[in-house]
């Protein structure tokens, strides 16, 4: 039987009490926090970096899951590893050698990803699959919270299921872009085990009653 994991993406929470946003959102039962880093230069906005990182990694003891929309990526690497990430993907675009950004990922004792965009073909895949730990389908285009989910990403979400199936690897297979209760069974059912989810939690008052219902959802899956 599938593991399903809520992410919540910290993206959305309240950066004035981000301790407490954390810590609220664990104890309403989301796995993993979802941390989303941008550049204003790979994508068009600039969020949050490694020092955010390391302040809130004392107030929870789930896996903190990096999502680097940065280029290059390989100076910032050992900096989020550092500062107390579990998981840190990146976009394939935004490395030259993604077989090194990889293995300096896994170096540093971290999990590690690709990403990849509505645009962006899963054949970066084909030759790092014994380095890959979670793949992330992007089911809006990177760079702001609070998008309309792309239906064409289930199909990319079945695909890449496909391969990690082929592959025999114990790889998570993460979705991030619109996700809600109305749409997370869908996602789910095309193959996706991991959802991050922003504004969809973060927006509402009661965490627990939207991480409770998604996985009402998940449950019919």
């Amino acid at each position: 039987m599938t593991t399903f994991r809520i992410a919540p993406s910290i993206l959305s929470a309240d950066f004035a009490r981000l301790g407490e946003e954390v810590r609220n959102v664990v104890t309403a039962g989301a796995d993993i926090i979802h941390f989303d880093v941008m550049d204003n230069h790979y994508v068009p906005n600039l969020t949050i970096g490694p020092l955010v990182c390391e302040a809130i990694r004392p107030h929870v003891q789930v896996p903190i899951d990096v999502h680097l929309m940065v280029k290059p990526v390989d100076r910032i690497i050992p900096d989020f590893a550092k500062a107390g990430a579990n998981i840190i993907t990146f976009h394939p675009e935004a490395s030259d050698h993604i077989d090194r950004s990889l293995q300096l990922i896994r170096d540093h004792g971290c999990k590690a990803g690709l990403v990849f965009n509505p645009g962006t073909p899963l054949s970066y895949l084909e030759h790092v699959m014994d380095k890959i730990d979670m793949i992330l389908i992007m089911s809006v285009n990177p760079g702001f919270g609070g998008q309309s989910f792309i239906p064409q990403a289930l199909k990319k979400i079945a695909e890449a299921r496909r391969l990690i199936d082929e592959s025999g690897r114990d790889i998570l297979l993460e979705v991030d872009g619109g996700i809600k209760i109305d749409n997370i069974a869908a996602a789910a059912a095309a193959g996706a085990d991991t959802f991050v989810a922003g504004s969809a939690i973060f927006g509402k008052p009661d965490y627990k009653a939207v991480i409770d219902a998604m996985r009402a959802q998940l449950a019919t899956v």
